[in-house]
């Protein structure tokens, strides 16, 4: 985490001393109303940046449409036309994505890098396996680790003869070793705040599973300052998703559920219940952990760790604090009387 280079979107910075939540708009770019709301929907489920597509000159009204409403960063996604970073820009964007690549000449990167400047707005530069340019696919024989960090590199070379360097890298690539690798090497050969994601990962449940496996394997190595979990899905679901892969990797804050995966002793339905108390704790502003045990013959004792749990019995459960019992309740009146303690911490 140390020695990233602190690049300023809004009034963050990403510097590796906080991991922050990006996701994206699925709204039509032509649907303002519709965008604003979703916007909204996000910043309130806790997402950080926020990214909209860009796709032609009508979709830059989005851009201070959306500002009016939300307090978070806003994104602007950029393919091909020059033309469209300027004028997003101009909108007040927060930051530009593009891929210099495909910008077209070096005079059109120039002209967006000089209007980034003058704003202090950073570009992120997106490099992704599926798009990687036909010289390097031709060296290397498939995207691989290697060819997608050279891509990105050579990206990073125009910008910073361009005298450009709030500069944010994205090397995505929808098979997880690959980006993990990736991601690897190329903080091995910069200092540039990397945005993390495995891109097209697919629908809620292996989307989960390999942006969990790709995304929290490099933030256990200290790697990454954005995240992105892409999923075939609401987007909401993508900033929940984050969130929980940042506390599993102790890097997040908020409510930590520990709960068993029931036995033969299980005499209660701990499957709902548990289903039951994270849903009821989700957006719960508190710094705790919560434990949802099977059984009371060693489901305390495993729990102790725990600020605040709740161990089953047959028809029974008992709430504890720090392995310590609080009280003991009906099966029916489990719920409330977890939740009841839980208020009180």
């Amino acid at each position: 985490m140390s020695g990233v280079k602190g690049v300023k979107v809004g009034s963050y910075v990403l510097d590796g001393e906080h991991v922050y939540i990006q996701s994206m708009l699925n709204t039509s770019a032509h649907d303002i109303e519709g965008s604003v709301r979703q916007a909204e929907e996000l910043e309130q489920a806790g997402c950080e940046i926020i990214r909209a597509a860009i796709p032609d000159m009508e979709a830059v009204k989005l851009i201070p449409a959306i500002k009016e409403k939300i307090s978070v960063p806003l994104v602007a996604d950029i393919h091909f036309d020059y033309r469209l970073a300027l004028a997003a820009a101009e909108a007040g964007i927060d930051k530009i994505r593009i891929n210099p690549g495909n910008i077209g000449s070096r005079e059109k990167v120039k002209a967006v890098v000089d209007e980034c400047r003058k704003r202090h707005i950073p570009i992120r530069i997106g490099v992704n396996g599926g798009s990687l340019e036909k010289e390097l696919l031709e060296k290397y024989g498939s995207p691989t680790p290697e060819a997608l960090v050279e891509s990105a590199m050579g990206h990073v070379r125009i910008l910073e003869e361009l005298d450009f360097e709030d500069t944010v890298i994205s090397i995505k690539s929808s098979d997880v070793p690959t980006m993990i690798k990736a991601y690897r090497l190329c903080r091995e050969v910069c200092d540039y705040p990397l945005h993390l994601g495995v891109t097209e990962a697919g629908t809620q449940r292996m989307g989960i599973i390999k942006s969990a496996a790709g995304i929290g394997s490099l933030l256990c190595d200290g790697i990454g300052e954005t995240i992105r979990v892409s999923l075939t899905d609401e987007p909401v679901k993508e900033v929940y998703a984050a969130k929980d892969i940042l506390k599993a990797v102790g890097r997040g804050s908020g409510v930590q559920i520990v709960s068993c995966p029931t036995c033969g002793r299980t005499q209660i339905d701990l499957i709902g219940l548990a289903n039951k108390v994270e849903e009821a704790t989700r957006d719960l502003d508190k710094d705790i952990k919560i434990a949802v045990m099977g059984c009371i013959v060693n489901g305390i004792g495993e729990g102790k760790e725990a600020d605040i749990g709740i161990a089953g019995g047959k028809g029974k459960a008992v709430i504890f604090r720090k392995g310590e019992q609080l009280c003991t309740v009906s099966e029916e009146d489990a719920l409330t009387a977890l939740l009841a303690e839980i208020q009180k911490i």
